[in-house]
């Protein structure tokens, strides 16, 4: 930002503390006039709440915030946006029975809300064509896809005239192709005097579409930078207080034979629907296949029908040339089959369960009938060192700890018993950049002494990160495969949205 020109927000020394623990610790933030400001930092660096207490969902316990140079109380976010303050959140808010211009006008004031739905609907539908982001006006919100959803989130904040706009993590569920057409929509929302806060965890994106950048770590400013003064790499060292190396050596043994062949496997979603049409693929001991696809489209139920959760309706599942497509997870268990699922704090782990509980449950049958308490801490202190898990004792409750701690604990339970095959299920998905540093580098250890693995994702970066072959997955079949080039990346994109050509 140029020294001359004032900021339109500027929150100095804000304080908000959750117990002892300080989320935000004397952090200052500022923001100008058609600006494009990233905030970066590790999961728990304070970026959201900082964000939170601009929008009103927190007060600050000190500090100052100023709008336009001048003080300002804001008390929640209908406050927010009075003062011309929108957030786009993660979790979005919308109301499933109202109608997409419903959810537009909710809240207005100046006139009955039949009246604002009918007027405003005209108004919505031009500021949807303007910025690029087609939404149907008349459908109702719980019939829109994730994508329509976050563009009517923005466009309702744009149709009420929003110019401070925050957006937390807004590309994580999207192609690259729909994040190429929100960062055309931030632009042009930039050239026409929108301020925007742009939160993420991916790197490449922020040098992409940022104009300055502060990352935070422990609730405190490292540094505020220009794009063009500084590079990934001293981001990443920001970030997490060290050097990151997101890259992966090409040394590797050569994939043998499969392990495991899926042939026309067929399933249906938890409401009834065809989540599974027929999907077939070989996987290779020593390789890691990525299945590339947005999410919803068949990534989960694939992941339960391989591991057992979830009976599928037609075709079969061969490991090792002997057919399990019915067998339990305990025999799949045995068989040495892992199973990494996405939602790590209620599926992959007990919440209340100690750490040393949730390391050695799937061990439990070595210890016999009754367990030997103080062995199994002692091997659990042992998976805790090799794995580098930060906590304060075993015993624990495994909830208490930061998400790149539950999923390194998690690794630590499936990868530690040497398993055939893992089926990883967006093992990255919401980790700062250290934590998925770790993740690939366990991933690629695994495959290098002969494990296959299985990696279900919908971030193309993290695809070509660590993967040897990529099939994408669209509505419930594989569309395509390619080696894992960035340079197909729009190739990739277009197949995960359903517009590719099958690429053998």
């Amino acid at each position: 930002m140029p020294e001359s020109e004032a900021p339109v927000l500027w929150m100095k020394g804000i304080v908000k503390r959750f117990g002892k623990k300080a989320a935000n610790d004397r952090t200052d933030f500022d923001l100008a006039a058609g600006e494009v400001h990233a905030l970066l930092g590790e999961n728990g660096a304070g970026k959201t709440t900082l964000m939170n207490i601009l929008y009103g969902l927190y007060r600050p316990d000190e500090g100052e915030i100023q709008i336009d140079g001048n003080p300002v109380s804001i008390r929640s976010p209908h406050h927010a946006m009075i003062h011309g303050i929108g957030m786009v959140q993660q979790h979005f808010t919308l109301v499933p029975s109202f109608s997409v211009a419903e959810n537009v006008v909710l809240g207005m004031k100046n006139q009955p809300f039949w009246n604002q739905t009918k007027s405003s609907r005209t108004q919505f539908d031009q500021l949807a064509k303007k910025y690029d982001l087609p939404v149907p006006s008349s459908a109702k919100a719980w019939q829109l896809s994730v994508v329509e959803k976050q563009r009517l989130e923005i466009l309702k904040l744009l149709f009420l005239s929003a110019r401070i706009i925050i957006l937390d993590e807004p590309t994580a569920v999207l192609t690259p192709q729909e994040s190429e057409t929100l960062f055309k929509a931030i632009r042009k929302m930039k050239s026409e005097g929108a301020s925007i806060v742009f939160i993420s965890h991916k790197l490449r994106e922020v040098m992409e579409i940022a104009d300055r950048i502060t990352v935070l770590r422990q609730g405190k400013v490292v540094g505020t930078t220009k794009k063009a003064a500084t590079r990934i790499e001293q981001l990443a060292q920001w970030m997490v207080g060290r050097e990151v190396v997101l890259k992966v050596s090409d040394q590797r043994v050569p994939p043998k034979e499969t392990i495991l062949h899926v042939q026309g496997l067929k399933a249906t979603d938890d409401r009834g629907g065809n989540a599974l049409k027929g999907i077939s693929f070989d996987l290779k001991q020593g390789e890691i296949l990525g299945i590339a696809g947005v999410g919803g489209n068949g990534q989960k139920e694939l992941a339960e029908c391989l591991y057992g959760l979830r009976t599928p309706s037609e075709g079969k599942v061969l490991f090792n040339g002997k057919e399990i497509t019915r067998c339990s997870v305990r025999k799949r268990m045995h068989m040495g089959i892992a199973f990494i699922p996405e939602d790590r704090k209620s599926t992959a782990s007990c919440p209340n369960l100690s750490v040393s509980a949730n390391l050695m449950m799937k061990r439990i049958k070595h210890y016999g009938i009754f367990p030997n308490r103080k062995r199994m801490r002692e091997k659990a202190k042992i998976l805790v060192e090799q794995y580098g898990i930060s906590l304060t004792s075993v015993n624990q409750p495994i909830k208490l700890l930061s998400g790149g701690n539950i999923q390194k604990t998690i690794l630590a339970r499936e990868l530690s018993s040497k398993p055939s095959i893992v089926i990883a299920e967006h093992p990255t998905r919401g980790l700062d950049v250290g934590a998925m540093e770790f993740v690939y580098n366990q991933l690629i250890q695994a495959r290098n002494a002969g494990t296959a693995v299985l990696l279900l994702a919908g971030d193309l970066e993290e695809i070509f990160t660590v993967c040897d072959r990529v099939a994408v997955i669209y509505e419930g079949k594989i569309v395509g495969y390619s080696h894992p080039d960035p340079s197909r990346i729009e190739e990739i994109g277009l197949m995960m949205a359903g517009a590719g050509h099958d690429s053998h």
